[in-house]
């Protein structure tokens, strides 16, 4: 099976069939879709100005999508990178037990879902590196009451999620599953009591 970088340059490459480049780019989400696949395929096609059925889009267009998931995949990797790092020095020190966010971190390794959104028409418009970035610096700081991403507070439990935590706190504006480790016991306890999404 083909990488994420083989995947990409054959998108990249002029001298391939366009259906190949596209559907390259879709294999590229099997490698990494911080959204899950149906709603990061949504958003790069929103963001790069083609339709997520549109079978012959503008080959630039279809780069433009694969730079902005590469980017994304650099920041996420990076982070992947600090956080074994870390890992590493705390088993030296005798911290054995991980945390809330190592619990987290292992559901999401490799940057699928990291930012899931169960409804694929309903995602962050900012562009993928930009929330990652956000998200990251959420996981470095003390827990709070807002959605990371996009700082609103309307979150809501639901129920039934096609991922796994399968209910979690998810972002009445941009639609995240918001981490648990992100938010502070009382913004957990708030959305539990609000149910303010329920399952479709």
């Amino acid at each position: 099976m083909a990488g994420f970088r083989s995947l990409a340059r054959q998108v990249r490459d002029p001298g391939c069939d366009l259906a190949l480049r596209r559907y390259s780019l879709r294999k590229c989400l099997e490698k990494f879709a911080p959204y899950g696949h149906r709603a990061t395929w949504d958003h790069l096609c929103a963001r790069a100005g083609f339709g997520p059925e549109d079978r012959s889009p503008d080959p630039a267009r279809l780069v433009a999508a694969l730079e902005e998931l590469e980017e994304a995949r650099s920041v996420w990797l990076g982070y992947e990178s600090d956080f074994t790092e870390r890992r590493r020095r705390e088993k030296h020190d005798g911290l054995r037990r991980p945390g809330s966010v190592d619990d987290w971190h292992r559901l999401t390794w490799g940057g699928f879902g990291v930012a899931w959104c169960d409804d694929p028409r309903v995602h962050p418009s900012d562009p993928l590196a930009e929330v990652l970035r956000r998200l990251i610096e959420a996981l470095e700081r003390e827990p709070g009451a807002s959605c990371p991403v996009c700082g609103a507070d309307r979150l809501g439990w639901k129920y039934g999620l096609d991922h796994e935590p399968s209910s979690g706190p998810v972002c009445g504006d941009c639609g995240i599953l918001v981490p648990r480790p992100v938010l502070s016991p009382q913004a957990l306890a708030y959305a539990r009591r609000g149910r303010l999404l329920m399952p479709a």
